[in-house]
């Protein structure tokens, strides 16, 4: 039986039947290591080329196109899909990744790495479709900016987006009002100028912004690596009915996850990580159902 033919998109080659986790694990290790290098060189914007850089290599460079929808529309507690695809395809970079900056806190994307509050950077062989997870206590509109960046630092393409987070009444469409015959003395009704996603924008509920900032304070110390400190406080959070902190708490026992988060030290804990991602489904977070999927797999 001959070997499957292989398929090679971004940094990694993708059997298309019958991969295994350690393709997986390999691209991931690829990227985080050719990350580091851009995160070092600086992620500052630079259109510009140098002197000795060939002119046929900022020729392809300037044939680069990020396509990505004009708004992004999701409901509070969901996951959404987020497209994001580079043309020409043949133009890419051998390395670099996408850099996301600018969306809002607690929002993140899945396959993808933080490197920043609001900042995320994500692996050419992520792309195209991308899942933006939206905690429960988020509303309103946010633009955004995408951007390809090279391993060395470089900003090689841009476009910029909107995520605009509304309850499912407020995302639809204002239908047209059905036109009645009136006399011609009788004024029409004044018509509302604020576009729905707009008037849709509100403060979290004031029940709510203890959690948050348990929540936050919960991530300030995984950031840290302090992953005994983060579960106390994303578990005063999630107890409190938060289903991003129940989701952050079950990731600390997820190997996959901890993996992620490069942590020494720290056993996994099926048990535990299968009990608050079902917590985390309850209270809202769909993504977690995707999550437990992954943990029967094991």
């Amino acid at each position: 039986m001959g070997r499957p033919k292989m398929s090679t998109m971004g940094l990694v080659r993708i059997c298309p039947s019958g991969g295994n986790s350690r393709t997986v694990v390999s691209a991931r290790t690829v990227f985080a290591a050719n990350l580091a290098v851009g995160l070092l060189a600086g992620l500052a914007p630079s259109f510009g080329g140098t002197d000795s850089e060939p002119a046929m290599r900022l020729a392809q460079r300037a044939e680069l196109r990020i396509s990505v929808a004009a708004v992004i529309r999701a409901e509070p507690a969901s996951q959404a899909s987020f497209t994001v695809d580079v043309v020409p395809r043949d133009s890419l970079p051998i390395t670099g990744f996408i850099r996301v900056r600018g969306l809002p806190q607690f929002v993140s994307i899945n396959d993808s790495h933080a490197i920043g509050p609001g900042s995320w950077a994500v692996p050419l062989y992520a792309l195209p479709v991308l899942r933006i997870n939206i905690p429960a206590a988020f509303s309103g509109r946010t633009e955004f900016e995408i951007a390809l960046v090279s391993v060395d630092g470089r900003t090689l393409a841009e476009a910029r987006t909107a995520l605009v987070v509304a309850p499912p009444s407020a995302l639809e469409a204002p239908k047209p009002a059905a036109a009645t015959p009136t006399a011609a003395a009788v004024p029409s009704p004044p018509v509302a100028t604020t576009a729905p996603e707009v008037a849709s924008t509100k403060p979290p509920p004031v029940e709510n912004k203890g959690t948050d900032e348990l929540l936050a304070q919960g991530e300030r110390y995984l950031a840290q690596g302090k992953v005994g400190g983060a579960r106390l406080f994303f578990r005063q959070a999630a107890d409190a009915g938060n289903a991003w902190a129940a989701m952050r708490l079950a990731a600390t026992y997820d190997p996959a996850e901890l993996a992620s988060l490069k942590v020494q030290g720290i056993a996994p804990d099926l048990l535990e990580a299968r009990r608050w991602y079902e917590r985390a489904l309850q209270l809202g977070a769909a993504e977690a159902e995707a999550r437990l999927a992954r943990l029967s797999d094991r």
